[in-house]
């Protein structure tokens, strides 16, 4: 796959799936500009992938500050003369806890991070796309269409973050502008590797990460990137579908119940 000399933005593009999309759109061809909190690890990508040959920029963006989203995505406009492509990436899954240990205001900030952020990147590029018929991405997760323990809030987000995706590509159908969204599952991310370190038993509990899975491992950062590639270079008949990619997490029946 190829996606030579697109404008492709990518919010929270330092690590994780974002670093992942970064590397293959980069490899592809794509001029990349992503955006970070995190300026040591933005620049250190930025460095490592500009040695290679690679055309990447890194910006500092706070993606929870609504007019330092507008800002970035306007500057690669200003800079670049085109958007081709925005992935919504950035985003925070808060510490597991019921809903009793939630306040409102962790609720509303957790909203402006996740989705606000993506609400307002997409009204600042879509101006820019509309003129090259480009594409939207964005990251929403499995857990928004099952569910998870312990985690209301962020469920709440992913699942407003798949049903905004969808009612945006309706919308910008008639601009030939197409809206997916992609929904990792288990992707063996810099959240799991920190929870596994953590953990009193790490095998085991790399192992049980692994065996939610029916193909019996993680998703990697590579085949997130390339689910989005694919989205924004072949996917051409497709848009409003929400992509899963988990690894048959969400197939067949287990032990679930909650009661005694």
């Amino acid at each position: 796959m190829r996606y030579d000399d697109k404008i492709t933005i990518v919010t929270g593009g330092s690590k994780g799936i974002g670093e992942g999309c970064v590397r293959v759109f980069a490899a592809a061809g794509a001029q990349v500009v992503f955006c970070a909190r995190g300026v040591a690890a933005g620049r250190a990508l930025e460095k490592e992938l500009q040695a290679s040959g690679a055309r990447v920029t890194f910006r500092r963006c706070d993606v929870s500050k609504t007019e330092e989203v507008a800002a970035f995505v306007s500057g690669v406009a200003d800079v670049h003369g085109r958007i081709d492509c925005l992935i919504n990436n950035a985003g925070w899954h808060p510490p597991h806890q019921p809903i009793d240990d939630f306040s409102e205001q962790d609720f509303r900030d957790l909203l402006d991070l996740n989705l606000v952020s993506m609400f307002t990147a997409c009204k600042t590029a879509l101006p820019h796309l509309r003129l090259v018929q480009g594409n939207i991405i964005n990251l929403s997760s499995l857990v928004g269409m099952i569910g998870q323990l312990h985690a209301t809030t962020y469920v709440a987000t992913k699942g407003a973050i798949t049903a905004f995706t969808k009612a945006l590509a309706v919308d910008e159908a008639a601009h030939g502008v197409r809206v997916n969204c992609v929904s990792p599952g288990n992707v063996w991310t810099p959240l799991w590797v920190e929870a596994v370190a953590q953990s009193p038993d790490s095998a085991a509990a790399r192992r049980s990460g692994d065996e939610a899975q029916l193909l019996g491992r993680m998703g990697t950062l590579e085949e997130a990137g390339k689910l989005c590639l694919f989205l924004a270079s072949e996917a051409t008949f497709t848009t409003g579908v929400d992509h899963l990619l988990s690894g048959g997490a969400e197939l067949a029946y287990g032990r679930k119940t909650r009661r005694g």
